[in-house]
């Protein structure tokens, strides 16, 4: 018993670090470790696996960005700079230095941790913020907005995604009713084009012989004929004696024909 037990446990650690490591959004490392912000990566599991690319304004640099995701193949970088004539590149944010803000339709993304500035921004680390915008009209638009690094502190880079990852879910407004007969009509279609190929092409069926089990349903719109009659169009037992007392229902018989001949002279 002790040991099934034990077997038992064990598949189930297996089986959930296994569904765990398919998130490849737990590669990002949060600095506040705050659930909101786990949540706010999940919304971005689909555009993971893939790098978005785009060249800066004023066509000297581009960019390369992974959500969660080595970028450019440099470890742990989740964004990177690439002089378009080429050298090496800078490492712009990392995604183990990462911040994720969610909103009703975006998901606002952090970088932080990456290649200190040269000479300006106080050669503090830069950064990139990454904003990821609900777009159902184009899909994985990546571009600069701006790189903010004229001032002594604080500089960023700022970029925009579009994408449907992050569009809320719109709930059906078909109700329980309209999906049955939905499935009702779809089958009835299903079950006269099919019959109706069947009876013509393997049959060898000709005219209302095409119909789907023609028969049958000749009966069934017989037998609804009979019962609508009945119910809507009879008017009980037509023989039944009238209510008038002292009035028989027997059918007269003929009269005898009177005869005057006797009184005509001979």
């Amino acid at each position: 018993m002790l040991l099934s037990l034990r077997i038992i446990i064990t598949f189930l650690y297996v089986l959930l670090a296994g569904v765990q490591a398919e998130f490849i959004t737990d590669n990002c490392k949060l600095i506040s470790h705050s659930e909101s912000e786990q949540n706010a990566l999940r919304l971005l599991e689909p555009l993971t696996n893939q790098n978005f690319t785009t060249i800066g304004k004023e066509k000297e640099f581009s960019y390369i960005f992974q959500v969660c995701g080595d970028a450019g193949g440099i470890k742990d970088a989740g964004l990177v700079q690439q002089d378009i004539k080429g050298g090496k590149p800078v490492r712009i944010g990392n995604y183990t230095n990462t911040h994720a803000i969610r909103g009703s339709d975006w998901v606002l993304l952090f970088y932080e941790g990456g290649e200190k500035y040269d000479s300006h921004c106080s050669q503090e680390a830069r950064k990139a913020m990454i904003m990821i915008s609900c777009s159902t009209s184009t899909t994985n638009a990546f571009s600069v907005v701006l790189e903010d690094n004229k001032k002594q502190q604080d500089c960023y880079y700022l970029f925009e995604l579009d994408s449907n990852a992050v569009c809320p879910v719109i709930p059906s407004k078909l109700s329980a009713g309209s999906i049955f007969l939905i499935i009702v009509f779809c089958c009835l279609a299903v079950y006269l084009t099919g019959g109706f190929l069947y009876q013509r092409l393997v049959v060898g069926a000709k005219g209302v012989e095409q119909f789907p089990n023609y028969t049958f349903w000749s009966e069934i719109g017989n037998l609804s004929a009979d019962g609508c009659d009945f119910v809507c169009r009879s008017r009980g037992n037509r023989e039944e004696r009238p209510t008038y007392r002292g009035v028989t229902t027997e059918p007269l018989g003929e009269e005898q024909e009177e005869r005057d001949d006797h009184l005509l002279p001979m």
